[in-house]
């Protein structure tokens, strides 16, 4: 006999009799029906087991209904297929396989009308696996019994704990005492008893219910405990009645009636977790999200959330799933009372009433090489996301896209339409434009031509600017400025290396343009006055102007290796020379995809360091540098690239920019470039640890070698900690004064610090944060610290955010939120931002 195994107690101890008892049960407790068709019964000899001889004949003379003698091919019993207690019944089962029994004893009660199969019995049977002290068929009652010790496992991973376990004859209804059940996912229900009927409705009396897991007699974290559990197999639910939910065995609140999905499905309609926290500008925040589970491909969620200080907003998604891809759409919305906003309420009058966004995202793959989207948001006002959180506090554009993109091997092709807007105040209506559409399309050739790579590139733009900046003087309204582009090269490039090691890259580009400008401003004729604004009597012009743009060079480079008993040394001389017109009517043409000039080791030997098509170098230009390369033998590695760009003839592009509507620099004039001899540039890639990489990008003044900018990155993982950091500087960046947002920018010095951290204080216990410092005003522009505890069933997250931003009715803010997840009840992530957005997804996916 085996040793008898104790139930697991869900929530402690019970009060048997109490009418508000402790008990378990919300979920994972399969009971299973073993079903035994007539198959093959096969009896497998122990030692020191007594055994009847296979010719031993039937006493009663029926067995399964049969009348005949007993042979080793007797049928024990017949069944309907088996059935999960939660879950789908399972159907899908192979008649033909045997039913195969195995104990010490097997007894023909022919006055009991029994069969009897005593210790260690062993049902095997379409992969279920039931096994017993004692089984005991029961014919005139139509009962099969389990008893002692109890064990069925299913093939879904579902373990069935009972003493006592009595199913009829059809194996649709049953009854199991002192049940206990542990589910794939080691979720444990135990109860005093069970009982099925219908072959759909299953009753727990006296359950108890629990995901968490705990040793010895210590209770689980959280337990929810019921008088009576009902689950309705059709309907997927389960129903509590008189129950509690207790923490550590302790009952926390009491729940006279409460129903949740059966476990066992992943989406249901429901409430999911709700939403806690407090804000300064906001108040005290309460949401309370629900789950609408309309079909299986898709669904929508509805959350009010309450602000104390602002009312009222209404969320709302709507998850779609197709054939060949998958949309959304979330609404926001709240009836603003403008007084109720921070700030002077004269200045928020514009934001009285109804406020909200749209905000949809979308991909289809429309075959293997072809896809289809979208990404746009449509607000109401600039601020709305942003003060009430559905947008990080930092972001400063909107950026809306329609894309369609194909690729093959050779081929890229790309179409998008594209919507920008500003959102700060001293964003002008020059951050207002549209894209009906951008295209590029990129081919590389199959066969070499002269020895080398030729690729073909097109870019087609059409542009509109909504900036209503520009007055026309025949009718006195305002105008739109439109730009049409088509910009079509040829770029062909081959690699020769001599016998000494010396490597030799010629290249060369020929490029055509054609470019239509409607009510476009032309960047030499804005000047400034004594106030420092830009003159309204700026050039304005309509045309239609061509180019054709020639430029070759070659890139030399000499690398020499050295190998040591640590890794590889690779020091590599590069120069390159690039030929170009040596001037080119261009700074009388607007700028709108070359405003985006950062000099650094990236573009160093790039043929124009300009960001887009607008503007073109021009000239002769050498640029040289020295790399350094370590390839460490235990897979370290290190990368330094140091250099320097000379303009040897020519029109330098890089200086004079010219100024825009608003008389703003097009782009920087302080860019590095703009000298004979340009900045030198360095760049450090380091990794000498496969958990610690470090990546800097710095520019120097080419006469005093003083810092004019640097980005710098570190990330790194030690044990339970883990940090991120960043810093930026930026001797000449060009600011607006946001209290006077109309003014000429002017250039400023920028520092920054940005910095994350998470460290793992034990297995479940973990504090992470992220701050953003400015160094050069001496305050933190935005920092949050979260404290978290997750483990098998529950998780706890509890952040607090401080943002010192402000932005009309924008202000500095601090907000404090709590989060609970249980397993089961609702959603339930293992992971939780430090960043805490109430645009965030939570559903029961």
């Amino acid at each position: 006999m085996r040793e008898a195994r104790t139930p697991h107690e869900g929530c402690g101890s019970s009060r048997e009799g109490s009418r508000h008892r402790k008990v378990g049960g919300i979920a994972r407790a399969l009971l299973c029906v073993l079903t035994l068709v007539s198959a093959t019964t096969e009896f497998a000899p122990r030692a020191g087991a007594q055994t009847y001889d296979a010719q031993v004949t039937d006493p009663g003379g029926t067995l399964g209904g049969s009348k005949k003698k007993s042979s080793a091919n007797s049928s024990f019993g017949a069944a309907n297929s088996p059935s999960a207690i939660f879950g789908k019944i399972n159907t899908n089962l192979d008649r033909a396989q045997p039913m195969r029994l195995q104990g010490d004893q097997l007894i023909y009660d022919k006055s009991g009308d029994r069969v009897i199969s005593r210790g260690n019995v062993e049902i095997f049977y379409n992969n279920y696996i039931l096994t017993a002290d004692e089984v005991v068929y029961d014919q005139s009652a139509g009962t099969l019994t389990a008893i002692g010790n109890v064990t069925l496992k299913e093939p879904q991973g579902n373990i069935v704990h009972a003493d006592r376990y009595t199913l009829t004859d059809d194996f649709r209804d049953g009854f199991v005492s002192a049940l206990s059940i542990t589910s794939k996912d080691k979720s444990h229900i135990s109860a005093d008893r069970a009982t099925r009927r219908e072959g759909n409705i299953t009753e727990f009396h006296n359950g108890r219910f629990t995901p968490c897991q705990s040793d010895g007699g210590t209770p689980p974290l959280w337990c929810i405990s019921a008088t009576r559990i009902i689950h309705d197999q059709s309907a997927a639910t389960l129903t509590y009645q008189d129950a509690y939910f207790e923490i550590y065995g302790q009952p926390i609140f009491y729940l006279p009636y409460f129903q949740s999905p059966d476990p066992t499905v992943k989406r249901k309609s429901g409430f999911l977790t709700p939403d806690y926290g407090h804000s300064s500008t906001l108040g005290y925040i309460t949401g309370i999200p629900y789950f609408f589970n309309l079909a299986p491909n898709y669904d929508a969620t509805l959350e009010p959330i309450y602000f104390s200080d602002q009312g009222l907003m209404m969320k709302a998604e709507w998850r779609q799933r197709l054939a060949n891809g998958q949309f959304n759409v979330r609404l926001a919305g709240i009836d603003q009372n403008y007084r109720d906003l921070p700030g002077a309420p004269a200045d928020n009058k514009d934001l009285d009433g109804l406020r909200g966004s749209v905000e949809t995202h979308g991909q289809f793959s429309l075959s293997s090489w072809w896809k289809f989207g979208w990404d746009a948001i449509v607000e109401s006002d600039d601020q709305f996301r942003r003060f009430y959180k559905l947008d990080s506090i930092l972001v400063t554009d909107r950026v809306n896209q329609i894309y369609l993109t194909g690729q093959s091997d050779r081929n890229y092709f790309s179409a998008k339409l594209y919507q920008f807007g500003g959102l700060l105040t001293n964003d002008t209506q020059q951050t207002e434009s549209y894209t009906h559409p951008i295209i590029d399309y990129n081919y590389v050739f199959k066969d070499p031509v002269v020895g080398g790579e030729l690729r073909w590139n097109t870019n087609i733009l059409s542009f509109t600017r909504a900036d209503g900046a520009l007055v026309d003087p025949m009718t006195g309204r305002q105008t739109d400025e439109n730009v049409n582009r088509i910009v079509s090269e040829l770029k062909w490039r081959r690699r020769l290396t001599d016998a000494i090691g010396i490597s030799y890259t010629p290249f060369a580009d020929i490029r055509g343009d054609v470019y239509q400008y409607d009510n476009a401003t032309n960047p030499q004729s804005v000047v400034l006055n004594q106030a420092g604004t830009a003159v309204e009597s700026s050039q304005v012009f309509s045309d239609t102007v061509t180019r054709g743009i020639v430029d070759g060079g070659m890139t030399v480079s000499y690398p020499w290796a050295a190998t040591n008993a640590a890794g590889t040394h690779i020091i590599e001389p590069i120069g390159q020379i690039v030929a170009h017109q040596e001037s080119i009517p261009q700074r009388r043409l607007p700028d709108e995809d070359a405003q985006s000039l950062v000099f650094d080791d990236t573009n160093l030997f790039s043929t124009s360091k300009f960001s887009g098509y607008d503007r073109i170098e021009t000239g002769t230009r050498v640029n040289a540098g020295l790399q350094y390369t370590f390839q460490s033998n235990d897979g370290g590695y290190a990368r330094f690239l140091a250099g320097q760009s000379y303009h040897l003839s020519g029109d330098n592009i890089y200086l004079n920019p010219g100024r825009n509507a608003d008389g703003n620099y097009v782009f920087n004039p302080y860019n590095g470039l703009e000298t004979d001899r340009s900045d030198y540039v360095i760049g450090a890639y380091i990794a000498p640890l496969s958990n610690f990489r470090i990546i800097s990008q710095s520019r120097f003044d080419q006469s005093t070698f003083a810092l004019k900018r640097m980005d710098s990155s570190m990330i790194t993982s030690w044990g339970p900690l883990s940090v991120q950091a960043g810093y930026s500087y930026d001797a000449d960046a060009l600011f607006t004064d946001p209290e006077n947002p109309y003014t000429i920018a002017t250039l400023s010095r920028e520092e920054e610090v940005l910095a994350a951290a998470t460290l793992q204080l034990t297995n479940r216990w973990s504090i992470g944060g992220s701050s953003r410092y400015n160094l050069q005003e001496g305050n933190f522009r935005y920092d949050s610290v979260n404290l978290k505890y997750v483990d098998d069933c529950f998780a706890l997250t509890a952040s607090y955010i401080q943002s010192n931003y402000s932005d009309e009715s924008i202000e500095p803010d601090q907000t404090i939120m709590l989060r609970f997840e249980f397993k089961h009840l609702g959603d339930f992530a293992t992971s939780t931002g430090t960043d805490f957005n109430l645009g965030g997804d939570q559903r029961t996916n």
